[in-house]
């Protein structure tokens, strides 16, 4: 079977097990708060905000945003297959773009500038992995298969097959970046 069969939590569930799920199965995961809170957050981001679904999402939505420590909003664009590696204490700016197959991990904040050269949030490509505690800030582009380590400040742009590390952080051209740190992609 094509993957285009799967719904978008589907294929962030995939991630996780290796495998599609049934919708049983799905709800069964859902006592891992991290599964949980993508689960909540892909059906306020299926309903128009001034829907009844809409409305009922994002205030189920609210109350696990406080209970788990994920500050991630329906607005923002995430991209299928999305991980969060470990939950609590994440901060995700709703104009923040994410692509494919991107991992984040607990400590994370991805927030916006409003001043200096990269005014703006961040747009972050695919199979991007992110580790613990890393700031992103601004207008900045982060490209595909990018490793950011863990403790690392990054608010310049990132090309694609990098390893970002530090604080200031430094660049380093690498093909393989992500290999063996993103898996069952979709």
């Amino acid at each position: 079977m094509t993957d285009q069969k799967y719904s978008i939590i589907q294929k962030d569930f995939f991630r996780e097990s290796g495998k599609y799920l049934s919708n049983f199965e799905i709800w069964k995961k859902c006592f891992n708060p991290n599964l949980h809170f993508i689960f909540i957050l892909r059906k306020a981001q299926k309903h128009p905000k001034k829907s009844f679904g809409g409305i009922f999402w994002r205030v189920v939505l609210r109350h696990f945003q406080i209970k788990y420590g994920f500050q991630i909003y329906p607005e923002t664009e995430i991209g299928e297959g999305f991980y969060l590696g470990h939950w609590g204490l994440l901060a995700i700016n709703p104009g923040v773009k994410i692509g494919k197959n991107c991992n984040i991990a607990q400590g994370v904040s991805i927030a916006q500038a409003n001043r200096g050269k990269f005014i703006g949030s961040p747009k972050i490509g695919d199979e991007v992995w992110i580790g613990p505690n890393a700031v992103i800030v601004g207008g900045i582009t982060i490209g595909n298969n990018v490793l950011i380590a863990p403790n690392t400040y990054l608010a310049e742009n990132v090309p694609d097959n990098s390893l970002v590390i530090g604080n200031p952080c430094r660049i380093f051209n690498l093909h393989n970046a992500t290999e063996g740190y993103i898996n069952n992609k979709v």
